[in-house]
């Protein structure tokens, strides 16, 4: 199973982990960073979400001969909070989360992620999920098809996509992958499309509502940063600018003293902030890492810290 850990080096210095630590990987995948952290705390723990059931088996074969100090918690990290609170796990020393979607499941045809190879229109992660990218694009009105392209995948031509998937599954339901990629060649004109390649922000923006990706980040990120121990750390990795929007909003929220009391000459004790900037800029993967694995070049690290 070939799969590439986006910043590798970074992360695990980002971390600073501990022998005796608690961690908790939200985004298990394919256990590339979690069997590093795992090598390095002898005496600690970690605990690893994922809602790919694939993934899950893969992993604990693979963590299984490093060490037994983990446990894998099948489930999407939005239910980060109550599943913690279920293990009795009330401090943490440190999270990962390491946003989107695998190389293993994108290169699936059969999972639906692929523009470029034909397959189901699916995109769960989580197989048993009941919504799929085909429900999405047979079943929503076009008002909500258009918010969804506009707002997901930010992209300038979605009025023509819309238009076009709306004719076309009156005729037919879409079914496939490479036959959504047509429709929206056919909606936007092949010049447009071959200098433009609407069809990945397209497919992004199916994924991340099938998944719940931005609501899971909004949800789950405050919960991490509540549940740190004193100097743990978080290390987000993002791969677009929705979800590195919505984690520069959330650190800044919880690293600045609230302009409600900032003037006041003492400031209430839970009005301080609960956390401090690692990194005032994202960390980004080096030259060598881009040669390597160029699936890596969107990628921004954020590392903040409990004081």
């Amino acid at each position: 199973m070939k799969h590439y850990s986006v910043m590798m080096r970074e992360v695990i210095e980002g971390l600073n982990l501990k022998d005796d630590g608690v961690y908790v990987d939200a985004t298990l995948g394919y256990a590339g960073h979690s069997s590093e952290i795992l090598k390095r705390i002898k005496k600690g723990k970690l605990f690893a979400f994922d809602a790919d059931s694939e993934a899950i088996s893969y992993s604990h074969q693979t963590l299984s001969e490093i060490s037994s100090n983990f446990k894998i918690i099948h489930s999407n990290f939005i239910h980060l909070k109550e599943k913690l609170d279920e293990e009795g796990v009330n401090l943490v020393d440190g999270f990962l989360f390491d946003l989107g979607v695998s190389s293993p499941e994108i290169d699936n045809a059969k999972r639906g992620f692929s523009f470029m190879q034909d397959g189901v229109l699916d995109m769960r992660m989580d197989s048993s999920a009941p919504l799929t990218a085909k429900i999405v694009v047979n079943t929503y009105e076009e008002s909500a098809l258009l918010k969804l392209f506009y707002e997901y995948a930010e992209e300038p031509r979605s009025k023509d996509i819309v238009r076009e998937i709306i004719n076309y599954r009156e005729k037919k339901e879409i079914t496939s992958t490479l036959e959504l990629v047509d429709i929206i060649k056919k909606g936007v004109g092949a010049n447009y499309f071959y200098r433009h390649h609407p069809e990945r922000v397209i497919f992004q923006a199916l994924r991340i509502e099938v998944n719940q990706e931005l609501k899971a980040i909004e949800t789950a990120l405050p919960d991490a940063i509540k549940r740190l121990k004193k100097s743990g750390r978080i290390c987000v990795i993002t791969f677009h600018s929705l979800e590195d929007r919505i984690v520069k909003k959330i650190f800044k929220e919880y690293s600045e003293v609230n302009d409600f009391v900032k003037g006041l000459p003492e400031i209430p004790l839970e009005y301080l902030p609960l956390i401090k900037l690692i990194n005032k800029k994202p960390i980004i993967p080096s030259e060598e890492e881009l040669k390597e694995n160029s699936r890596s070049k969107s990628a921004k690290l954020r590392i903040v810290e409990r004081i």
